[in-house]
């Protein structure tokens, strides 16, 4: 599996951890649990067995003139299949824009997961995977935070074979502002990837 992903700029990222960490403190599911350096919050845009010859790096290009792309967050709610709880991302024209050229550039491509193409696609950044129903008020409630604005930085992709993570397009556009959350674009890091709320199909 390949997967291609954008990163938040420090102002959406810190956010977001910030509200993996409300979670975990309230007794709940979230992401704050699991401390692999690959586990970080990002936006998928698609996922596919593998990379055709050539599209790592027409994905690389598009991303070079595509990012930095203005973000802006929504309501955080849950999404059915998996029950993952998500920070919905305002699908703005640009990113919708880039989300579809993504999708042209993977044309093709086997494996390509349905509930990322364009007119399905949700976009979010994941909070937490699995839990119970009765759980979802408080979780709303406990990560329920002001809406940040900020920016995707930097794309990247998660390769399920050897479990490493490369950047797409160039290296050096994000940098961690407390020291954690893995390795910066252009590194690799061996280790297990999460299970991905993104799996299953959106409503």
């Amino acid at each position: 599996m390949r997967t291609v992903e954008l990163l938040c700029s420090p102002p959406v990222e810190d956010a977001v951890r910030a509200a993996w960490h409300r979670l975990a403190e309230a007794g709940l599911p979230s992401l704050a649990r699991n401390i692999h350096p690959t586990n970080r919050p990002h936006l998928t845009l698609a996922s596919v067995d593998e990379f055709p010859p050539g599209v790592e790096a027409r994905l690389a290009a598009l991303f070079d003139t595509a990012l930095p792309l203005p973000v802006r967050l929504d309501r955080i709610t849950v999404l059915d299949g998996s029950a993952p709880l998500v920070w919905l991302v305002r699908p703005s024209a640009a990113l919708t824009a880039l989300h579809a050229a993504v999708w042209d550039v993977l044309a093709g491509a086997d494996g390509l997961l349905p509930w990322h193409a364009p007119g399905r696609w949700i976009p979010h950044l994941s909070l937490a995977l699995r839990f119970r129903d009765a759980d979802r008020r408080r979780a709303r409630a406990v990560a329920a935070v002001d809406r940040p604005a900020g920016a995707f930085v930097a794309a990247r992709s998660y390769d399920g074979s050897d479990q490493t993570v490369i950047s797409l397009g160039r290296a050096g556009r994000w940098r961690p502002t407390n020291g954690v959350g893995g390795p910066r674009p252009g590194t690799a890091r061996p280790g297990p990837r999460p299970p991905a709320p993104h799996r299953r199909p959106a409503p």
